[in-house]
C-alpha cells in the first residue's frame, strides 16, 4: 500500500472497522473509503455491485459482519449464517468483478475445531467438529476463508483472511444479552456499582480459558500484514489464514475478578453453573505472525481500564441500547 491508495474499510462503524480506520490515519494514509448502511447495505447484491464499480477501490478489509455472544449465536442461528454469508459473498465477487487486486478479510477464532490441540494453529481449520452454540456462524466465516482462497488460487487475487483472537475495546457491543463476555462484564459490574447491587452473576463455572485481544492491536497488525505480505505468502505454506493473537488466556473467573478491580465493583461474584462455558480452552498460536515481525503491545488490564473509561464516557448513548 501507499499512502494515497484507496482503501474501502467495510464495517467502519463497528468495534474493529474503527480502529482499523484510527489505525490508517494515524500512518498517514489519506485516501480512506466508507459508506453508511442506508447508503450501501451489503447483504443487497447489486448495490455492493454499483459501489465497488463506482468508486474501485486499490484495497477492501472487510470488517463487515453480524456478531454477537453465546446468547444470541444460540438463538439467531439463521440470521448468523444468513447475513454472513450474503455480506462476505456480495463484496469479494463485486471486488473481483470490478478489478480490485486487494482484499484482507476477517475471520473469527470461533472457525477453529471445538476441541482441538491448544494452542490453536492455522492447519487445525476444520480437523473436527465445531462448537455446537456458534457453529452457523463459524461455518459462514469459513465459507469466507475459502473463497478468498479459491479467487486466489484460480483468478491470483490478492485475497487473505486474517483470524483475530476474541476481541475488545472501543466501539464494542454493551448489549446486556447479545455481547461477548468481556464487554458483557464490564456493564454488569458497572450497573451493579451503581445501583449497589451486592452480587455480580456470569455465566458458567468461570473455568473456560480465553485469549482476549485489544481492537487497536489488531487494527495495527491488520494493516501491518497490508504493508508488507501478500497471499502468496500464507498459501505457500498450506494454510488458509493467519492468526492474530497475543499467545495468553485467561479464565474467565480471573478477567471477572480483574474487571471487578478495573471497576472498582465492591461485591461479590457467583457463577450460574446452569449457563453453558462454551469451548473449555481457546488460544490461538500466533508464531507465523510473530515471525513476520508482528506482535501485541496492549497488556490486558491495560486495555480494560481503557475499554472501561470509553464505557463510561459514552455510557448515555449506550444505555439507550
Amino acid at each position: 500500500m501507499n499512502k494515497d491508495s484507496k482503501i474501502f474499510v467495510a464495517g467502519h462503524k463497528g468495534m474493529v472497522g474503527s480502529a482499523i480506520v484510527r489505525n490508517l490515519k494515524s500512518k498517514g494514509y489519506k485516501n480512506i473509503l466508507w459508506e453508511y448502511r442506508s447508503v450501501l447495505d451489503l447483504t443487497i447484491q447489486h448495490r455492493v455491485q454499483a459501489w465497488i464499480g463506482q468508486y474501485k477501490p486499490d484495497y477492501v478489509i472487510d470488517c463487515a459482519a453480524k456478531v454477537g455472544g453465546i446468547h444470541s449465536n444460540n438463538v439467531y442461528r439463521a440470521d448468523f449464517i444468513q447475513k454472513n454469508l450474503q455480506i462476505q459473498s456480495n463484496l469479494i465477487e463485486a471486488c473481483h468483478m470490478y478489478g480490485v487486486q486487494n482484499l484482507l478479510f476477517l475471520g473469527s477464532v470461533c472457525i477453529y475445531p471445538k476441541f482441538t490441540d491448544q494452542p490453536i494453529k492455522e492447519e487445525y481449520l476444520l480437523r473436527s467438529p465445531l462448537e455446537p452454540t456458534n457453529e452457523p456462524y463459524a461455518i459462514a466465516k469459513i465459507a469466507g476463508i475459502k473463497t478468498c482462497e479459491s479467487y486466489y488460487k484460480q483468478h491470483n487475487r490478492n485475497y487473505f483472511s486474517v483470524m483475530p483472537a476474541n476481541l475488545y475495546g472501543p466501539n464494542d457491543n454493551f448489549h446486556p444479552e447479545n455481547s461477548h463476555v468481556l464487554p458483557a462484564l464490564i456493564r454488569r459490574f458497572h450497573e451493579a456499582k451503581e445501583s449497589l447491587n451486592s452480587v455480580v452473576t456470569v455465566w458458567g463455572t468461570g473455568e473456560a480459558m480465553r485469549e482476549f485481544m485489544h481492537v487497536d492491536d489488531l487494527a495495527d497488525a491488520c494493516v501491518y500484514l497490508l504493508e508488507n505480505i501478500e497471499a502468496k505468502d500464507i498459501y505457500s505454506q498450506d494454510i488458509s489464514q493467519i492468526n492474530i493473537g497475543t499467545g495468553k488466556d485467561i479464565s474467565i473467573r480471573d478477567l471477572a475478578h480483574l474487571i471487578k478491580k478495573v471497576v472498582e465493583y465492591p461485591g461479590e461474584i457467583k457463577f450460574d453453573l446452569s449457563k453453558p462455558d462454551g469451548t473449555l480452552k481457546r488460544v490461538l498460536d500466533s508464531s507465523r505472525l510473530n515471525k513476520l515481525g508482528w506482535s501485541h503491545k496492549i497488556k490486558l488490564e491495560e486495555g480494560l481500564r481503557d475499554t472501561y473509561q470509553w464505557y463510561k464516557d459514552n455510557i448515555t448513548e449506550l444505555r439507550s441500547v
